[in-house]
């Protein structure tokens, strides 16, 4: 199992990766971590907004997603997080220094880049768990370009 800097994972630049690294990998789950640092993105007094788990799951998917593709020695390319269910956070902030642990397991996917992860982070006293659907086309030009007008397939008439 190789372990690529998250830089090299992530089509995000600079202050918004926000994984530190990835802990460990495979077909089908990916675990990342994160340390709450006070300057960092998104951090405000009491630390990382509880809101904020999605961004880190979704990054955890995005990190998976090139993990695949590096594996493979395809091309890094963009993905979208087309929506959540039943996120649920038991606190309001993951608080400075904490030390958090991200998990997305796959739970479906299909050919057309579709798929599903149920996803969790933990720390100490803190836990957040939800389903994260995404969406890695092929091609994502046109889903990037606003000029495009794209039909219920994804495709620009």
């Amino acid at each position: 199992m190789t372990l690529w800097p998250i830089e090299q994972l992530l089509p995000h630049a600079g202050r918004m990766i926000l994984l530190d690294r990835v802990v460990e990998w495979d077909a089908e789950r990916i675990v990342c971590e994160r340390v709450i640092r006070r300057g960092d993105a998104f951090i405000e007094a009491g630390g990382l907004p509880g809101w904020a788990g999605i961004e880190l799951m979704a990054q955890a998917i995005a990190a998976w997603n090139g993990c695949q593709v590096l594996a493979a020695a395809g091309t890094i390319r963009p993905g979208f997080l087309l929506g959540t269910r039943s996120y649920r956070v038991d606190a309001d902030v993951f608080p400075p220094g904490a030390k958090l642990m991200i998990e997305a397991v796959r739970t479906f996917h299909d050919d057309d880049g579709m798929g599903a992860f149920s996803c969790r982070v933990d720390a100490a006293g803190v836990h957040a768990e939800a389903r994260l659907t995404v969406f890695s086309p092929p091609d994502p030009t046109p889903f990037l370009d606003p000029r495009n007008t794209l039909d219920s397939k994804g495709t620009a008439p």
